[in-house]
């Protein structure tokens, strides 16, 4: 066998690049006074691309709301990738969201005999289930794939070449515990004897609890344990190669534990529904290598063209399966001559009410009736700001309500309603700053200046939160960058609730120009948060946006400069007309609390 290197793994470009011109003017200027660190929006280096990835998910039963928030998550990191770049024509081509679903295996094969179904009859209904769901959901995939088709079939033999040509598969006589329900063999240390139906004990995953039985079948074999070095100098060459930092020290921990060879067959006699070992029908390939293949089937492996976006890959995945996305896969990638992906970000499940999501239990929240429910971008906005990649997180309706309402209806949308509204802003136009009124250096006397303390603490705020928003997408706190925009909205509110434009006059000399500042800055604000919301709640942002007069091709992150005339540079949107009104941004959800209904089900 040829020596085992991890190849060239280190010095990847990141995501993000130097600041575009305006916003390192303001970064410049507010550095110089408020001695903070200068806020840059970053850019993607030139020409990068980028290839996000959810699992392609096991089509046994309906998806429910972990399977979108995966899907969510994926989509979130996409949309702010092609935001990022220099047009969205560009960057859309530079930019790759993939899913799909995983339809082989033995549970597949019971599921269907249990439901009385063809194995291809169950696929083609629950696979059409998880597109419907993430078309109506928003998510922008740019690749759905099913593991049955024939081009991941040639695919997967095409992968499978390539191990037995490295010498990295034997065959020989398997042994040890397989759990059906997670599609894995097990070690003896990761299982245990819990009490079984019948009150005797029996041997269950210590993991995910599931029943496990003992099996011996002649089988394909990886050499896995080959590999526990060349895995140790990729994670520890690249600290950021899977995050949350939890995660990262869970493999870490994993790879000092054994490490054994790993069964990458079953026998057909066993299991047929799957794709049958190339030359040995007798044999069908393990439904995990056959799956995770699936992250380069959709970017044409094995043609040279998927090259162009491999190893740039993010994979986006639940918890439970992180140790077939972060040691089986980067070994099998290894071994096949590959590199391992660029990313690999996880996050962990959703309860109910504090309990585990379960048939058995009837809580099982069905996605597709939040959505109607909510809104699309009221329920994207719920899971992605409540979502904590590093702990489970709960669902119960009510939570959903009092977050909606209090964010997007009230504080959002209550402030966009303020500012436009034709009371206030009659002329229905973006009003002009008035430096006099709110001069650049904090305590500035003269008989126009009206700015207090405060008022600068809002643009520091506003001014960095860019910057903050891009540090917790980088490391996957989504749920943060959220909370942050959260917080500026709020402090937003407050500038213009202790400034009262509606107590003052446009037919006044002296309050006219203060007016128009404190409309300005508030719509200015408005722009921003429009901006970093537009990879969360998509069609929100876009009404936003839309009503301050913000086009197209504005809209992007790395030309974002916030409130450039407070700087000394001239503002695009001073004197625009603003947009139409399409009403409010965000309805009420609760209008009166005891007519909320419940979400069905199933």
């Amino acid at each position: 066998m040829p020596p085992l290197s991890v190849l060239r793994l280190w010095g990847r470009p990141g995501p993000w690049g130097r600041p575009g011109p305006c916003t390192a003017a303001v970064a410049e200027g507010q550095a110089r006074r408020y001695g903070s660190d200068a806020p840059r929006v970053p850019e993607p280096a030139g020409g990068a691309r980028a290839h996000f990835t959810t699992p392609v998910f096991y089509v046994n039963a309906a998806p429910h709301i972990g399977h979108l928030y995966s899907a969510l998550l994926a989509d979130a990191l996409c949309r702010r990738q092609r935001l990022l770049g220099p047009g969205a024509a560009a960057a859309a081509a530079l930019t790759r969201l993939s899913t799909g679903t995983d339809e082989h295996g033995l549970k597949i094969q019971r599921a269907a005999a249990a439901a009385g179904l063809a194995p291809r009859e169950l696929c083609d209904r629950v696979s059409a289930q998880f597109r419907q769901l993430f078309r109506a959901a928003g998510v922008g995939a740019t690749g759905f794939l099913r593991t049955t088709e024939p081009r991941h079939g040639a695919a997967v033999r095409h992968f499978w070449g390539a191990l037995r040509s490295r010498g990295l598969l034997r065959k020989g006589l398997y042994e040890g515990w397989y759990c059906a329900s997670d599609e894995c063999f097990l070690p003896e240390a990761k299982v245990t004897r819990q009490p079984g139906p019948s009150g005797e004990p029996a041997p269950v995953s210590v993991e995910s609890g599931h029943p496990v039985t003992w099996t011996e079948e002649e089988n394909y074999i990886f050499r896995l344990s080959a590999f526990r070095e060349p895995l140790r100098q990729w994670l520890r060459g690249d600290p950021q190669a899977i995050v949350p930092e939890p995660f990262y020290r869970a493999v870490l921990q994993w790879l000092e534990e054994e490490l054994p060879d790993l069964s990458v067959s079953r026998s057909s006699r066993h299991l047929h529904w799957g794709i049958p070992v190339p030359g040995d029908d007798s044999q069908t390939i393990y439904v995990w290598l056959d799956a995770l293949v699936n992250y380069l089937t959709t970017i044409g492996y094995p043609d040279p063209e998927f090259e162009s976006w491999w190893p740039a890959t993010s994979h986006i995945i639940g918890k439970d399966i992180l140790k077939f996305h972060a040691i089986y896969w980067p070994a099998l990638l290894l071994g096949a001559g590959l590199s391992p992906p660029h990313r690999i970000y996880v996050h962990s499940h959703w309860t109910v009410c504090g309990q585990k999501m379960s048939k058995s239990l009837g809580n099982v929240v069905d996605p597709s009736a939040c959505l109607e429910r909510y809104t699309v971008d009221g329920f994207r906005y719920f899971l992605l700001r409540q979502g904590v990649p590093s702990w489970d997180c709960d669902y119960y309706d009510e939570k959903v309500v009092k977050l909606l309402d209090s964010e997007l209806a009230d504080a959002l949308g209550g402030l966009l309603q303020r500012c436009t509204a034709g009371r206030i802003n009659p002329s229905g136009t973006y009003p002009a700053f008035c430096t006099t009124c709110f001069p650049r250096e904090p305590g500035s006397a003269g008989p126009s200046a009206r700015a207090r303390p405060e008022d600068y603490a809002l643009v520091q705020a506003v001014t960095t939160l860019p910057r903050r928003v891009a540090h917790y997408y980088d490391t996957f706190q989504i749920y943060k960058a959220l909370e942050e925009v959260s917080g500026c909205v709020r402090q937003t509110n407050g500038f213009v609730q202790r400034h009262a434009p509606w107590k003052l006059s446009w037919e006044s000399p002296v309050e006219a120009p203060w007016l128009g500042a404190v409309l300005h800055v508030a719509l200015e604000c408005l722009r921003v948060f429009g901006t970093l919301l537009q990879p969360v709640t998509p069609n929100l942002a876009d009404k936003l946006l839309s009503r301050l007069g913000v086009s197209a091709t504005e809209r992007g992150l790395g030309e974002l400069c916030f409130l450039p005339r407070f700087y000394g540079q001239a503002c695009p949107f001073e004197g625009r007309k603003l947009g139409p009104d399409t009403g409010l941004l965000f309805p009420r959800l609760d209008q009166s609390r005891s007519r909320l209904v419940k979400v069905h089900r199933t």
